[in-house]
């Protein structure tokens, strides 16, 4: 297989993808986002779609044999995009608060650059605990893009503070797992 065809398979196609399509969706949330309103189902269903992506693409690679070192660099940095996106897009809009959004995307950003700076000597793929992070963040997501948000909100326990809690702990979790396997 040549270089090109090794680049250019469906696998990484459709992480490039969901990368150019990750900023679409996240100008529908800026712009048509309101707290406990219908449009807020649509929003969490294209969310799912664009998010059910990342585990199309890896069983792709995998079951075509077609895993390449390109595709495990774009594919967490696919993820970034979209939750990251997202996170920063729910702080703008006051539903997610920004220390819990600095904390995510500090780790977010600082791992993508170890990924970056090692990548000439190894490729770091992820790891079972960077992806319990990736669905945990997910969850968090939809459930506060979601009207069950505000329809469930209870002010003696609020379940969207106790899903970014539990984001923000994985996410610092995940990372110092990453760090220790690769040393």
């Amino acid at each position: 297989m040549s270089k090109a065809r090794d680049v250019f398979n469906p696998a990484n196609l459709i992480t490039v993808a969901r990368i150019a399509i990750a900023p679409v969706f996240l100008w529908a949330l800026y712009i048509y986002f309101v707290p406990g309103e219908i449009v807020g189902w649509y929003l969490v269903a294209a969310f799912v779609l664009i998010s059910a992506t990342d585990g199309l693409d890896g069983a792709i690679a995998r079951r075509r044999n077609i895993v390449t070192k390109l595709g495990k660099l774009l594919d967490p940095i696919a993820d970034k995009v979209l939750i990251g996106g997202s996170f920063f897009v729910l702080s703008v809009l006051n539903v997610i608060p920004w220390w819990a959004t600095i904390a995510i995307l500090v780790r977010e950003i600082g791992m993508t650059l170890y990924r970056l700076v090692v990548v000439k000597d190894k490729v770091i793929p992820a790891s079972s605990s960077g992806k319990t992070k990736t669905v945990f963040q997910s969850i968090a997501i939809g459930y506060l893009i979601s009207p069950l948000n505000t329809w469930l909100f209870n002010s003696g326990f609020d379940l969207g503070y106790g899903l970014i809690y539990g984001a923000v702990f994985l996410t610092w979790w995940s990372a110092i797992k990453y760090l220790k396997e690769s040393y």
